[in-house]
């Protein structure tokens, strides 16, 4: 027979308190392991850090602990079935390399020396992401622990990256290569953070990520504006006009077909929006800007969470030198980013993008489009029997129910979702002020815990509340 709820919430956190100075032993341990995948030097690191994952898991008790190589940086891959054939299979993914730093890019102490101050602890990949990775092995184990278990209440798989700081670009591929293995009936994504420290929040979605390069060639060379201007196409005059085009005077994408299979927010999913403490002044400040802007009849909230997104990333063409030369450029160059949501489909806005560039550009001008490999988007449903798992399991370690938000980036997360076809969700605990791959990253010690709590009481709860996919 379970405990009761408030019984085991105390044997959890009675758990974790008694194991924490080991666990911040053992992540420290790990944080010093500079493990950079963009960095070419710092290759062998990434696989130490790898090689370290794989020992601790081990020791945790996970009977399978592998790393698993990649044309980059190598993955970890561990396992523990449940003693229970027909529980649920639960796969966590995470990442253990971390952004590149030193300490003259502004840190206060040296970035893989971790230090504690004031209960934080700063170090490289603290947040993000080893941090998180690692409360998975403390919750696992008050777990069982707490349970009188030998074995997960699921079974229990995780997937730690090594190449999400620099892209992802074999992750999909490690995935259809193991797929069988990877076979799951939900993904748990902990590379992820909360609304702030008094709002524990749960994200049920990310947005995907299209992107593409223009490039537009007129003269075949620099040619005199006075001699020839106003008599022959000007291709930084055409990128401007194609840029100009690219919404409508509602800020809406006026690529045609672009909002095709675009799954709208439900009016619930509004509600629970508007309900988190969101002070705009405040987040204009964080993002540098003076005004709000984007598509009519959305919030700002809705707009980077929920709404598709148009977006110029750099623009170029002609002289840019200090005064004047007065010539008609021989070429120009737009670099934009489409960001996707739940219903959209890469493929489709690609073909769409690509068509409409087609019926801009004018007479006399030639052009190349290249799109780079995309991320797809991913939503989970409020009602779906998992995310109540998961926002359960976090409101026992809060002690408070939690709330829930989407994240406007885009992540390899995705990938999980279109090659395994399960529904991804997301436990973690970071807060923004965690500063990820800026100076002085940190986490919050309490909150970490928290994490570890959060994990210990989800692997009861999807077994108790929600059955197996047959």
């Amino acid at each position: 027979m379970s405990q009761p709820v408030d019984s085991a919430v105390s044997a959890v956190r009675t758990y974790v308190e008694q194991h924490r100075a080991a666990f911040l032993d053992d992540l420290t341990e790990w944080l010093r392991i500079p493990s950079v995948s963009a960095q070419p030097d710092h290759a062998p690191d990434v696989r130490r850090s790898a090689d370290w994952l794989a020992a601790a898991l081990t020791a945790t008790g996970f009977p399978t602990a592998e790393v698993w190589p990649t044309p980059g940086a190598p993955a970890v891959y561990a396992e523990w079935p449940s003693s229970d054939p027909g529980a649920p299979t639960v796969l966590v993914y995470g990442h253990h390399d971390v952004q590149p730093a030193a300490r003259e890019d502004g840190w206060h102490s040296e970035p893989f020396e971790p230090v504690v101050r004031d209960n934080r602890m700063y170090a490289r990949g603290a947040a993000d992401d080893k941090g998180q990775v690692f409360f998975h092995t403390l919750g696992v184990r008050a777990h069982l622990a707490t349970t009188g278990r030998s074995a997960p209440a699921v079974h229990l798989k995780l997937l730690i990256e090594g190449e999400e700081e620099s892209g992802s670009p074999h992750f999909r591929s490690l995935v259809e290569r193991h797929a069988d293995r990877l076979a799951a009936d939900v993904v748990i994504v902990s590379d992820t953070g909360m609304w702030s420290e008094d709002t524990p929040t749960v994200c049920t979605g990310m947005r995907g990520l299209a992107e593409c390069e223009i490039r537009l060639h007129g003269p075949d060379q620099d040619i005199h504006s006075g001699s020839f201007g106003g008599a022959v196409p000007n291709p930084a005059t055409a990128v401007a006009r194609l840029v100009a085009a690219l919404h409508d005077e509602h800020a809406r994408v006026a690529i045609p077909g672009f909002y095709d299979g675009v799954v709208e927010l439900t009016d619930r999913e509004r509600e629970l929006f508007a309900e988190l403490p969101f002070d705009e002044r405040e987040w204009l400040r964080a993002a540098f800007s003076h005004a709000t802007a984007g598509e009519a009849g959305y919030s700002t909230l809705e707009r980077v969470w929920a709404r598709p997104t148009a977006e110029v990333n750099g623009i170029g063409g002609g002289y840019q030198g200090p005064g004047s030369k007065t010539i008609i450029p021989s070429s120009a160059m737009v670099k934009l980013s489409f960001r996707l949501v739940a219903g959209q489909d890469p493929d489709h806005i690609e073909k769409a993008v690509r068509d409409w560039v087609a019926g801009q550009i004018p007479d006399g001008v030639r052009y190349e489009i290249a799109f780079s490999p995309a991320t797809r988007p991913c939503l989970t449903p409020l009602d779906h029997p998992a995310l109540k798992s998961v926002a359960r399991a976090m409101g026992r370690a809060f002690g408070t129910p939690v709330r829930f938000t989407r994240e406007g980036g885009s992540g390899p997360a995705a990938d999980l979702q279109d090659v395994l076809g399960v529904p991804v969700l997301f436990l973690g605990i970071s807060v923004p002020s965690d500063g990820w791959h800026a100076p002085d990253e940190k986490v919050e010690l309490d909150l970490l815990l928290k994490g570890a709590e959060a994990s210990a009481h989800l692997w009861d709860d999807l077994a108790e509340h929600w059955q197996r996919v047959p």
